[in-house]
């Protein structure tokens, strides 16, 4: 017999039986499909952002396909929407997603902080934060470099006068920014609702903030006697609201001698 006929049936065998052992091993070791998870993910928008407690969204499908969670309200970005699409895949009352948006707090920008250094290196505020503490005297304060606006997917943050400002129109609160700001300047705070929030997180005592940034709070208290809720608090000579005992009567606003405490309403349109 022809040499080349007699190779192109070996050939030939030897294809045949790899693609049988690959046809009984793709059975042998298949995956199962979840086909409830694969519907709950096409509810969720894909951030992967981790704010509901997930590795991202197909975690997040898996958990409640499988009964690991109960919760349908867990996803922020998704909102009411979302929650609502997956109620009705579990067959089980829709959890309601409370608005919420992020904040920089923080009012640093370059009118009222005062520079230490003229920072050359990677324009990334967790680098520039190793050298020194940042390019500011106020080592707490907003770097102004962007990393959180880099990690946003809604362009919701921009760079304005040497600080970080979150749009709350296009904020979704994936927590994205949260994560990512090196010195914890970016909270979360209730949509439709008006809450005090102090802009700062300078914890140097009030004459050492005063050099460092005018608008800084200087933890005078006088925030916390006219506070009728209690809540505000001082912890190491900063003030913080609760805002779950925050009724925005604004008289802390008003109270406060350098403007630290602001009142916020965050709406959307």
């Amino acid at each position: 017999m022809n040499p080349v006929v007699i190779a192109v049936i070996i050939v030939s065998v030897i294809g045949a039986i790899a693609a049988l052992i690959l046809a009984i091993a793709s059975k042998v070791f298949a995956v199962p499909v979840d086909e409830k998870a694969e519907q709950i993910r096409e509810c969720l928008p894909g951030a992967n952002c981790g704010a509901c407690g997930f590795s991202g969204c197909d975690g997040y499908a898996a958990a409640l396909s499988k009964g690991e969670v109960k919760e349908t309200n867990l996803c922020n970005p998704g909102g009411n929407e979302a929650a609502k699409a997956i109620s009705e895949i579990l067959g089980v009352v829709a959890g309601e997603v409370k608005p919420m948006a992020a904040i920089v707090l923080c009012r640093g920008h370059n009118a009222n902080s005062v520079q230490k250094l003229n920072y050359q290196g990677v324009m990334s505020c967790r680098m520039a934060s190793q050298v020194f503490g940042g390019p500011k005297e106020c080592i707490y304060g907003c770097v102004g470099y962007g990393d959180c606006m880099a990690v946003c997917e809604y362009n919701a943050i921009k760079i304005c006068d040497g600080i970080a400002r979150i749009d709350p129109h296009a904020c979704r609160a994936c927590k994205k920014c949260v994560k990512t700001c090196p010195k914890g300047l970016i909270e979360m705070l209730p949509l439709e609702e008006t809450e005090a929030a102090v802009l700062c997180k300078n914890h140097d005592k009030g004459a050492q903030t005063r050099k460092e940034c005018s608008a800084g709070c200087i933890g005078c208290m006088k925030c916390t006697k006219v506070c009728e809720n209690g809540a505000i608090t001082i912890d190491r000579f900063c003030a913080k609201v609760d805002f779950t005992k925050c009724t925005g009567c604004g008289k802390c606003h008003e109270e406060c001698p350098v403007g630290a405490i602001d009142l916020v309403s965050l709406t959307k349109k």
